[in-house]
């Protein structure tokens, strides 16, 4: 969503990199561009005037002038006031003493109401919480049906009547006591407009249910017309926080940016996909470090530590650094690195990252075609890459639906790849001496180092000195940056 907007801000803070002292033009000149690229990226004009504002007056006070490198202070400055407009701090649910804690969703009609609720219950299902969601939508054909099937995804159980939503809302609080619930989740009906039918409706479902949260389910794709939505909500229900919907579609991310600082409520929970466990809590910082192009490595080891087996995940590197790791160690780390979300997203959460990687597009089933030729080895051929021939490739191939030529350059990619990591490997153990454990042999001079495994090499010179190999490597299937 923000790829633009990011590549906007990379060209604005490199200008200022090149310069080792800034003048207030060059102050002036970049708080002119990050203006105009907040604009175009729809972001409310008001919030606009705000950042900037709140920007330059740091950028030219004494915080700037004692700063010994002036542009990473801008780009600092800059970090922490975008922060602060997407809500400073992460929204922290805490649930009811004396249960069940009840959150009421509401928002316009195709926000994503019905998925989000059945996406929010699935998270509070992972923390251990008895959720019972209630379809309370009954103006919207098969929309009770639709939250009833995604609760059969999750193994949550919705409760719904054919009464009307406000006899709904008052009876699934008893349901929630005879069947022992700790959470309500009730979904409620939404139009394509704010209109006073809506409001009222929602209102007394409101005042029935008593919520703890009531969340506003806002559709990151409508841009500026979210804050309206928003505000209107607001005034009706008092809102606690926001749900940010399509937060990986290519809208240029306004609302995100925007509605805290409009409404005074946080976003505090963000769908970033289609399936039920793509959805998350929403960070600030998280999001602005993204935005600024400079990564998301927390989320990015929060997903891991979730889809990797820790003692797998090790005895793996263990084996990419000895030189020992097969096809097969590869193929189960593709598998666990998909359970982490697309490859675009990963990608987009690795600091550093230029804008020519960034912005390669790479499918899902551009993966599962190497995934194909892997599983159209045999078990020899997977430990033993080398020992694949014309022959071979040929079967392969027919086997996977590819080319020899896409056969060929897996396994030459594969074997690269193993090069290139022993180089990240420790020094093997020395062998040990025969004799006494004590005993002591005389050296003749040179330098001796301290006891135990030989230090690894810092690895950003290794790796700077590998980037013209790791940019060389090239995966069938797969574009690359330099690709038409």
């Amino acid at each position: 969503m923000f790829d633009t907007l990011t590549d906007r801000f990379d060209g604005i803070f490199g200008k200022l990199r090149g310069k080792g002292k800034l003048s207030e033009s060059d102050v002036d000149e970049a708080l002119r561009e990050i203006r105009l690229a907040l604009l175009e990226a729809d972001v409310n004009f008001e919030v606009v005037k705000s950042l900037v504002g709140r920007i330059r007056e740091r950028a030219v006070g004494d915080e700037l002038s004692k700063a010994l490198n002036p542009s990473q202070q801008i780009v600092k400055i800059v970090l922490e006031e975008l922060t602060e407009s997407l809500g400073g701090e992460a929204m922290q649910v805490t649930f009811a003493a004396k249960p069940p804690t009840i959150v009421l969703m509401a928002g316009l009609q195709g926000s994503g109401k019905t998925t989000n609720t059945a996406k929010l219950a699935n998270l509070f299902k992972s923390q251990g919480r008895n959720v019972l969601m209630v379809g309370a939508d009954l103006a919207r054909p098969a929309a009770v049906e639709q939250l009833r099937t995604l609760g059969k995804q999750i193994d949550v159980p919705v409760f719904s009547e054919a009464t009307d939503p406000v006899s709904v809302a008052r009876a699934s609080l008893e349901e929630a006591k005879n069947t022992g619930r700790d959470v309500i989740i009730c979904d409620t009906a939404g139009r394509l407009a704010i209109d006073e039918e809506l409001m009222e409706e929602v209102r007394q479902i409101s005042e029935v249910l008593d919520p703890q949260y009531t969340f506003l389910v806002i559709d990151a794709m409508t841009g500026q017309d979210a804050v309206t939505v928003a505000e209107s909500f607001h005034n009706t229900l008092a809102l606690d926080g926001v749900i940010l919907t399509k937060l990986d579609g290519d809208a240029r991310g306004g609302a995100a940016l925007s509605v805290k600082e409009v409404v005074g409520r946080p976003i505090a929970f963000a769908s970033t996909g289609e399936k039920i466990d793509e959805f998350e809590t929403f960070y600030p910082d998280r999001l602005a470090s993204r935005i600024l192009g400079m990564g998301d490595i927390e989320t990015l080891i929060e997903k891991a530590e979730a889809a990797f087996e820790e003692e797998e995940a090790e005895e793996a590197a263990q084996r990419l650094i000895e030189g020992t790791f097969t096809l097969d160690d590869f193929l189960q780390q593709m598998q666990q690195i998909k359970k982490m979300g697309s490859l675009g997203s990963i990608i987009g959460m690795l600091p550093g990252m230029p804008k020519e990687v960034r912005d390669v597009e790479i499918e899902d089933k551009q993966v599962d075609r190497l995934e194909a030729i892997i599983r159209s080895m045999t078990t020899e051929e997977r430990a033993n890459p080398s020992i694949i021939d014309a022959s071979r490739r040929g079967r392969i191939a027919a086997g996977s639906g590819m080319k020899p030529q896409d056969v060929s350059a897996l396994v030459t990619q594969f074997n690269e790849m193993q090069k290139m990591m022993k180089k990240f490997g420790m020094a093997p153990p020395k062998a040990k001496g025969k004799g006494r454990k004590n005993k002591k042999k005389k050296r003749r001079g040179g330098r001796t180092t301290s006891k135990g495994p030989a230090p690894m090499a810092d690895p950003s010179v290794l790796m700077n000195e590998s980037l013209d190999e790791i940019s060389s490597l090239r995966l069938p299937g797969l574009p690359q940056p330099d690709d038409e």
